[in-house]
């Protein structure tokens, strides 16, 4: 394995000599070949040397990134703009940590349109980048009451799919008969047709309303002439529709037929809160959202990284002509070269000195400030919880990480465990865990919380304590296990680990419902603590997340059982085919009602195993 170039000063040195005086695009590796960063320069030698000077200089993030690296590569350019225009690819491609600037803590939400599908769904998500590579994201949206109303004036103005699967197997379903859906289940519009539709959405989410009213406007005229005044009557609710949209959100600016976009930020020591003003003949269409880690460099260089991420996920037409700066970047060229390059004619980035251009990007930095003030408070309280539960519990730190167990089941049927985890006092939905509880004696009619939590423990914590286990992750160890419950369900758990030699090195409490009352173990009465102090809260919080977990996965496994309970009676019918016949009509209801002829058509299914499955429904 190799050792960091920076411990390495004669291979380093060899590195950098190889590296020419060009622009480009240089990749650096770390010792598992995986590329942690991605940065682009007009001298690409220069740039990467300036890394392996004085690493303590260039701040905490960059200083930890450096100590990683054990190779470089690059990749030469002829201009410094087609270098931005690949690094951008190369990081939306590959995704490396320490490119991640803008934190994606699912704040803001995004609409999703995908593309990717022949009749395009469109709906609200926290989570980029989930889906197909086709799908677009636009945003992410600061006001998420605001953009929930828009996308559902947008379903009653434009009929558009609204499930992601049929109800009904040959049938739409009555939004159709309402004209909410153009029948896309049943393939009543083509997907040529429907895209259409789709593509006039669209041009609302990116900014581009007012264009997409004078389209409709010239098409209703077109109808009235033509003497199709119901289609005429449709496309004028629509444009009174979209019209609605930026009633109150006039902005006064001496041009008000330029398209700009104003961007400003405000931070602290941790945190950097952006906002970026969508602005579009004189009306304010939009407000987006970003948060930076403050130390990742000056505010200048965070806008000038902020832009270019932004605009390289974004359509040529959502690029303004104008974007207006709180701050003149550092290398604007390349940005503007790249941003003119792909819009397909001149875009300018200035930093506005008269009086209405200046005054909207101090409205643009108030909102900032007010955001981050948000960031702050919430920061403030979630620490203000932390640390009381760390007096609570004497310990020696704040707790990093708290898990919370929880059982479901009604008399012992479906019986299922949780695992929550919260990370510096907020949930880490990525770490959650479902158990199905495997316990012989935890049958229907006969349930054991006891039992059940010490076997979720049990497979929790056993893999540690094994031979030839190596050392626990820090960061998979939990400072605080709570478990959902009184004395008995923590003297339960007790008993598990106490055997398994990792008791001393757990913090465990439970805490029961009632009385919202905290026990330790070996203690006869709970702490004394009020059940809405900071930390309290925050352990109950902990506690009703793992409940709600449990509770919806028990849920799940008891619909699911229900749903098999009446196809296991049928002979020859396995399980990859009960999975092939719910896939196909979605409930028992509807094999019920399917004749013979369509239960043949389901796949494994032929028209034997169909005369007995109907039969098994009418045996009359």
């Amino acid at each position: 394995m190799l050792d960091p170039l920076i411990k390495d000063r004669d291979r380093l040195d060899q590195v950098l000599r190889q590296i020419p005086l060009e622009p480009g695009v240089y990749l650096l590796k770390d010792n598992t070949d995986q590329i942690i960063y991605i940065g682009k320069s007009k001298r690409l030698r220069s740039r990467v040397r300036s890394y392996f000077r004085q690493p303590a200089q260039l701040g905490s993030r960059l200083e930890l990134m450096v100590y990683q690296v054990v190779d470089i590569e690059y990749i030469v350019t002829d201009t410094e703009a087609e270098a931005l225009a690949l690094e951008a690819n190369l990081i939306k491609q590959h995704q490396p940590h320490f490119n991640v600037l803008l934190k994606d803590d699912k704040k803001y939400p995004y609409v999703c349109i995908t593309w990717s599908d022949p009749y395009p769904r469109i709906f609200i998500t926290r989570k980029r980048h989930i889906g197909a590579p086709g799908d677009r994201y636009y945003g992410p949206y600061v006001d998420s009451q605001r953009l929930r109303q828009t996308l559902a004036l947008v379903k009653r103005l434009f009929p558009l799919r609204q499930r992601p699967r049929p109800l009904f197997k040959d049938r739409p379903c009555l939004n159709y008969d309402m004209g909410r859906c153009p029948g896309v289940c049943q393939g009543l519009i083509s997907p040529q047709e429907y895209r259409q539709t789709l593509h006039k959405v669209a041009m609302i989410f990116q900014g581009r309303t007012g264009e997409l009213v004078a389209h409709l406007q010239e098409q209703m005229h077109q109808a009235a002439e033509a003497m199709n005044f119901e289609l005429a009557a449709r496309l004028r609710d629509q444009i009174r529709g979209l019209e609605s949209l930026g009633v109150d959100q006039k902005v006064a600016l001496p041009d008000d037929t330029v398209s700009r976009d104003a961007i400003a930020l405000a931070h602290d020591d941790r945190h950097a809160a952006i906002q970026l003003f969508q602005i579009r003949g004189g009306r304010l269409v939009g407000r987006l959202g970003f948060l930076a880690d403050a130390q990742s460099g000056s505010p200048a260089a965070i806008l000038q990284r902020v832009l270019e991420e932004h605009y390289a996920h974004v359509e040529a037409v959502e690029i303004p002509s104008e974007i207006l700066l709180q701050y003149p970047l550092g290398e604007p060229d390349p940005l503007q070269a790249y941003l003119s390059q792909k819009k397909g004619r001149r875009v300018t980035l200035t930093v506005p000195q008269r009086q209405g251009k200046a005054e909207l990007i101090e409205m643009v930095q108030r909102n900032a400030q007010l955001e981050l003030q948000r960031i702050q408070q919430a920061g403030d309280r979630t620490q203000a919880a932390l640390a009381d539960v760390a007096a609570l519990l004497n310990l020696a730190t704040l707790p990093h990480r708290i898990e919370g167990y929880d059982i479901s089941h009604i008399q012992g049927a479906d019986a299922v465990a949780s695992r929550v985890v919260f990370i510096d006092g907020l949930p880490a939905k990525q770490h959650y865990r479902h158990y199905t509880i495997r316990h012989p004696e935890v049958t229907l009619g006969h349930s054991d919380d006891f039992a059940s939590l010490a076997e979720v423990l049990q497979r929790r914590f056993a893999p540690y304590t094994q031979t030839d286990a190596p050392p626990p992750d820090p960061e998979d160890w939990p400072d605080v296990i709570l478990i959902d419950g009184g004395r008995g369900q923590l003297a339960a758990v007790i008993n598990v680990l106490e055997p398994l030699g990792i008791l001393e090195d757990l913090t465990v409490i439970s805490l029961a419902k009632q009385r919202e009352e905290i026990f330790c173990p070996g203690a006869r009465h709970p702490l004394a603590a009020d059940p809405e102090q900071p930390g309290v809260q925050l352990l109950r919080r902990v506690r009703d997340e793992a409940h709600r977990f449990a509770l919806n996965f028990h849920r799940q496994k008891r619909a699911q059982r229900q749903r098999r309970s009446h196809l296991d009676q049928i002979p020859g019918l396995g399980h990859q085919r009960q999975k092939e016949l719910l896939a196909t009509f979605r409930s028992i209801d509807y094999i019920r009602m399917a004749t013979p002829e369509q239960l043949a058509q389901v796949h494994g299914v032929g028209p034997r195993l169909a005369e007995k499955i109907h039969r098994y429904f009418h045996p009359s």
